[in-house]
């Protein structure tokens, strides 16, 4: 009788392998950004054919290879998507060192890794003058993070269906539990991307008619239906005031915070589960609170002269913040501490999971809630069994522990890394705000940064750190840090 032994090894040839397809496809869309600049005529065109041939030419010498394996499990799945989101931010930053903007390799690293998280902090110190294809390359890059780059994976490379496919969408997909919408994994990486390509195609044709440019509507229409909220100008949202572009950007926006297989099951005439989730119950909810909060707030504080102060405006910055695009109002800086508590409690909780939002994820805190509430009534009744329910089911008790344990790793990742903020050399407030902003992948900032979050005169090696910050974020904690347990790479 023969004993079947479990591989004990890292298949890194077949890794490399993927994410040699996975760089060719980058190289593929870098060609958005070269043809934009051959529209307007900018050098930096000719430029991105140099990163194109870079990024290809890498890919192509990784497809080459023969793995003797094709097979992936939970491991290969976890290094593969810690490796593929920093291998494809190292090359994603080479236009930012080829095409005049004149970055650093720090600041284009964290450039680039704060749009493919769908962060939108920015290190560039002006948006005037630099080139066309630069400002759509970041939204580019956005809108590619925004709902994964592994899912976008899976959705082009089948043959990942039949090689670690559930790992990997485990790996990367946000939230407490994944729903499989079709038998295959990679057919439901393609329904959730044909979703998020039709709403993101819908946004730029309703920009397109108001009286943003064309290219604008484009990068506005990437940067927000990823919840990224790049901008292409310094002014950012006080360039229009538009009341048509700040209504749409709002219902996307929140729409954006959605999860995305509820949306796909809405699509397909499912509309009876949308409205039955909690999470999207809580969520409604939460904005019509903060809403409510900031528009008293702007009463009490004599900053409501028109209708749009008290209607609108206030409504957006809920929306925007909780969603974590980020994008705010010109004078957000003024509303006050009320506004300052929200903003932090809105960027620590976020919007649903399966979304393109960041932050904790409302998912988690309902189960935290119903936990507490179960844990204080057990205390007046120590015999009475209780369970969390979550829709209409019980939460089982591996996923409630890995919830819980989520939010606690959570706050100590903001404790520590405001710390090493601190004693990097930034003041002990901004530190552990713009730490909260970097997990959040929501990308505002204090007093050294600004509240539109210009992380230019941040330290490098804060940089650095904040970077990782942004990425294990993005993918929520355990993917990235499994990397750092020593048993995990035990035979």
């Amino acid at each position: 009788m023969h004993v079947i032994q479990k591989k004990s090894y890292i298949n890194l040839r077949m890794l490399l392998r993927v994410i040699g397809w996975l760089l060719t496809i980058e190289a593929l869309f870098m060609i958005i950004p070269f043809i934009t600049g051959l529209l307007y005529h900018e050098q930096s065109a000719w430029q991105f054919l140099i990163c194109i041939g870079i990024t290809a030419g890498c890919g192509s010498a990784m497809v080459a290879m023969k793995p003797k394996s094709r097979e992936m499990g939970k491991r290969e799945a976890v290094v593969l998507t810690g490796l593929t989101w920093v291998i494809l931010s190292l090359f994603g930053m080479l236009p930012f060192l080829i095409c005049g903007t004149h970055l650093s390799v720090t600041n284009a690293f964290f450039e680039t890794m704060s749009g493919f998280t769908t962060t939108g902090a920015s290190v560039l110190n002006s948006l005037e003058g630099v080139p066309h294809s630069i400002l759509i390359w970041r939204c580019v890059v956005q809108w590619i993070g925004g709902l994964g780059i592994i899912l976008f994976t899976l959705a082009v490379l089948p043959m990942l269906n039949y090689q670690g496919g559930m790992q990997l969408f485990n790996a990367e997909v946000t939230g407490i539990t994944h729903d499989k919408l079709r038998p295959r994994v990679s057919f439901t990486a393609q329904s959730l991307w044909l979703v998020y390509i039709g709403l993101t195609s819908l946004l730029i044709i309703l920009l397109a008619f108001s009286k943003m440019s064309l290219f604008d509507s484009i990068c506005y229409g990437l940067s927000t239906m990823s919840t990224g909220g790049f901008s292409t100008s310094d002014m950012s949202m006080s360039q229009t005031d538009s009341l048509y572009i700040k209504c749409i950007l709002i219902i996307f926006m929140f729409i954006g915070g959605v999860n995305f297989s509820l949306l796909y099951k809405a699509i397909m005439g499912n509309i009876k589960q949308a409205f039955t989730n909690d999470a999207l119950k809580w969520y409604i909810w939460i904005i019509f609170i903060c809403y409510l909060i900031l528009t008293i707030n702007l009463f009490v504080r004599g900053l409501a002269h028109t209708i749009d102060d008290v209607t609108i405006d206030p409504l957006f910055q809920a929306i925007s913040i909780l969603s974590s695009t980020g994008l705010t109002e010109p004078d957000f800086s003024d509303w006050g501490p009320i506004s300052v508590i929200l903003l932090v409690i809105m960027m620590i909780m976020g919007a649903c999971a399966g979304s393109t939002s960041g932050g904790a994820k409302i998912d988690r805190f309902i189960v935290l809630f119903k936990f507490l509430k179960n844990e204080f009534f057990k205390m007046m009744h120590p015999n009475a069994v209780t369970t969390v329910c979550i829709n209409g089911k019980g939460t089982p008790t591996p996923v409630l522990m890995k919830t819980l344990a989520f939010l606690f790793i959570y706050m100590i990742v903001i404790v520590i890394g405001g710390s090493l903020l601190t004693l990097i050399g930034l003041p002990l407030k901004d530190s552990f705000f713009i730490c909260l902003s970097a997990i959040s992948n929501t990308g505002l900032g204090t007093d050294i940064t600004g509240v539109s979050g210009n992380f230019y005169y941040v330290p490098d090696v804060a940089k650095w750190l904040l970077s990782f910050i942004m990425l294990i974020g993005r993918l929520e904690l355990f993917t990235i840090l499994l990397l750092f347990i020593p048993s995990f790479w035990k035979k």
